[in-house]
């Protein structure tokens, strides 16, 4: 997990795709891979946003439908 520092900027950070992530989330329900898709242009790298979703899941702010596979 890329954390803010001297090195890494707050954008450069997982923590930035906190907001982008829940924003589309809210919006409707959506498979990861096309939540993925959808803030792709913001951080190409899928291990962020792995982290992203393991660490909103691990907060309780999002959901995985098992059922369906879509987040929430």
């Amino acid at each position: 997990m890329r954390l803010p520092s001297k090195v890494t900027t707050f954008k450069e950070s997982t923590l930035a795709l906190f907001p982008l992530l829940l924003k589309e989330v809210m919006v409707e329900d959506v498979p990861p891979m096309a939540l993925f898709e959808k803030v792709k242009g913001e951080d190409d790298d899928i291990s962020n946003f792995v982290e992203a979703l393991d660490c909103l899941f691990a907060l309780g702010k999002i959901e995985l439908h098992e059922q369906t596979g879509n987040l929430s």
